[in-house]
């Protein structure tokens, strides 16, 4: 039986997050327009820095950050905004972007979605839609409009 093409794109960036360097969890992501792959993104840090797994330490699980939290002692990139800075802007625009964690254990990360920095960059970028994978044939998909609705970063702060 052929694969749903959602799910071919979903396995296009599992694979893609095999590249990750995180010792945690790794994260690929693709955009796609139109059936077009525009830019893929993994996990890593920024481009001649070293990577956790080759310094054989994350600072943020030797510190016991629970996940969500404390972002600014990573040394990486994400896979969203890593894929995000490797297209054009013109080329995302109502485009789709496909996420997929994986553990350490091989397990999907449970509940995964893109983080509050990742969600503005998506935001900005002009996609459509953040579909996430749940399990090996199951996903989400995350309308971005609905982001830009329910913004987290407004609620009970006074804006300048």
């Amino acid at each position: 039986m052929r694969r749903d093409k959602i799910n071919y794109y979903l396995d296009i960036a599992e694979t893609v997050s095999e590249r990750g360097t995180c010792l945690r969890r790794n994260f690929g992501a693709i955009i796609v327009n139109n059936d077009q792959i525009i830019s893929t993104g993994y996990v890593g840090a920024p481009r001649g820095r070293r990577n956790c797994c080759d310094l054989g330490v994350c600072t943020r699980q030797k510190l016991a950050v629970p996940r969500g939290e404390r972002y600014e002692l990573c040394r990486s990139v994400h896979a969203e905004q890593n894929a995000i800075i490797s297209a054009a802007r013109d080329e995302m625009i109502g485009a789709d972007l496909y996420l997929v964690g994986k553990e350490m254990t091989g397990a999907y990360v449970e509940g995964a979605s893109p983080c509050a920095l990742c969600r503005r960059f998506i935001i900005n970028a002009g996609i459509a839609n953040v579909i996430v994978r749940r399990t090996a044939d199951e996903y989400e998909v995350l309308p971005v409009a609905d982001m830009v609705e329910h913004d987290e970063s407004l609620s009970g702060l006074s804006v300048y």
